[in-house]
């Protein structure tokens, strides 16, 4: 079952079970999913797009919650911080098991690795073999953090 089979399975039963936070926030996604499918249309092809942008955006509206909580958080609104990690949530159980600090240490070294990268100028060619390689299973603005400091070191 597709990425986009699983929300739509998911939103079925949220809407059976009346629970409306997880409806409004898997329809929110759904919205999200239609229009990237819209915005990647071309005169010649009519095809959805893959599972693997999926995931890029579901990160992205991870990212966008996340970042709206602290902002609700700095101005006094915890109830409204409250409901975006709860977003956050539901989201996440939709994209893969994450990468542990561990793991993305290992996943850096070996794209350093395979890239060649030898200083910040090959940064982005380390991030582009990273997002390659584990999208949806790590958080790249973490990794772009330590990607700099490693090839900083060097």
């Amino acid at each position: 079952m597709g990425l986009r089979d699983s929300l739509n399975a998911a939103l079925k039963e949220a809407m059976k079970a009346k629970d409306p936070r997880r409806v409004g926030t898997l329809r929110m996604v759904l919205a999200g999913i239609k229009d990237r499918d819209i915005a990647a249309r071309s005169e010649a092809s009519r095809e959805l797009v893959s599972d693997e942008e999926l995931l890029n955006v579901l990160a992205k509206m991870i990212k966008q919650r996340e970042e709206s909580a602290v902002t609700y958080e700095a101005g006094g609104r915890p109830e409204l911080a409250g409901q975006e990690r709860a977003e956050i949530d539901i989201i996440r159980e939709f994209l893969p098991r994450q990468m542990g600090e561990d793991e993305v240490r290992a996943a850096i070294e070996a794209a350093i690795a395979v890239t060649g990268a030898g200083s910040m100028k090959e940064m982005g060619a380390v991030m582009a073999y990273l997002k390659e390689h584990h999208a949806g299973t790590m958080d790249f603005a973490k990794a772009s953090a330590s990607v700099k400091v490693r090839l900083s070191a060097k």
